[in-house]
């Protein structure tokens, strides 16, 4: 079985009930569960079976257990997490949209495990050990100058070894503040200049790609991606995810994937999502289900539907991990959206 690594911080999610702002919900109860885009596409791999671990820094006490016993839960792979004395679990809080209201994110980050915890640290050899693919997102590398060289370590370690790996740019201004007085948007392009030269399949959104490589997008999708493998010749795909909304609960998702052997875009159907359960998590769904195709060897076309119809359904489902299965997203890829019960 093909085994794929992820590499980033797993937090602690509060996200108030319902819709109700932070100072209604607050003090009161909040909704806890665990989150983090490497461990999100860890989980959604191993629910569709593949052979995927996730690889972190946690400090030694009851939560992280629980941490840990619920990634294990789902399948993934977890016995190169790394138990540390010093550094705490990550946190963020969660205020969900409405209507025309965003939904907002307020982060407690710093001084985590993995962000003080050096890349020597983590056994690499036996990490890296019968591993085909390897997922980092660009936010590891925004929590910390110090995550920021485990990050590049790792993938260095990844491509010595010949090894695919798959870099997820979640673009998130509020983290890049390591290295003041340098801007958000300043800090992430030097950075990820850094990493994506080790880098082979490259995904993210339009406003990534503008944000974090500083390309001037005028509306050509092919020509976008262009410019990104133009930049860096060592990609061979760049993938999109497409978003386009109209309100908080209102959303069109779609996908777009370039290849770059054979200079062709690839595009996915366009769902309508009318009533979005959490948005949080859909970007990774759609990074584990490109993945995933790429492991099944899918022509591109099957990948990037694949990938949107996976994206699509975590939309649906509660919390940061995508608990759809592969029935599930290939029956989205084959018409059947109609939202009828299963009998």
């Amino acid at each position: 079985m093909s085994r794929v690594v992820t590499l980033g911080e797993v937090m602690l999610r509060l996200a108030t009930p319902g819709c109700a702002r932070f100072q209604q919900a607050m003090p009161g109860s909040l909704k806890t569960s665990f989150a983090g885009a490497e461990a999100s596409i860890a989980a959604s791999l191993a629910y569709l079976g593949i052979d995927a671990a996730f690889v972190t820094a946690l400090p030694m006490h009851a939560i992280a257990d629980a941490c840990i016993a619920d990634l294990r839960s789902l399948g993934v792979e977890t016995r190169h997490i790394l138990r540390t004395k010093e550094g705490r679990l990550g946190s963020f809080f969660l205020e969900h949209g409405a209507n025309q209201r965003g939904g907002n994110v307020i982060y407690d980050r710093d001084g985590s495990a993995i962000a003080i915890t050096p890349a020597s640290a983590y056994d690499w050899d036996a990490i890296f050990a019968g591993c085909e693919w390897f997922v980092i997102s660009g936010i590891t590398p925004a929590i910390s100058r110090n995550a920021a060289e485990v990050a590049l370590f790792a993938v260095q370690e990844a491509a010595r070894r010949e090894i695919q790996v798959v870099c997820d740019m979640n673009y998130r201004t509020k983290l890049w503040k390591w290295d003041p007085p340098l801007a958000a948007r300043e800090l992430a392009t030097r950075t990820l200049n850094l990493l994506l030269p080790f880098v082979q399949v490259f995904v993210g959104g339009i406003s990534d790609a503008t944000a974090m490589l500083g390309i001037d997008y005028r509306g050509d999708l092919q020509a976008l991606a262009q410019q990104i493998i133009a930049q860096f010749s060592n990609l061979t795909h760049a993938a999109f995810t497409l978003r386009d909304g109209s309100t908080s609960a209102v959303q069109c998702f779609s996908g777009a994937l370039y290849e770059a052997a054979t200079d062709t875009l690839h595009t996915a159907p366009n769902y309508t999502i009318t009533q979005i359960i959490d948005r949080l998590g859909a970007g990774d769904a759609f990074t584990a289900g490109l993945v995933f195709a790429f492991l099944q060897k899918s022509d591109r076309q099957t990948a990037i539907a694949f990938a949107t119809a996976a994206g699509c359904l975590a939309h649906s489902i509660e919390g940061d991990y995508n608990y759809s299965t592969r029935a599930e997203i290939e029956a989205l890829m084959q018409g059947d959206g109609g939202g009828r019960v299963s009998r």
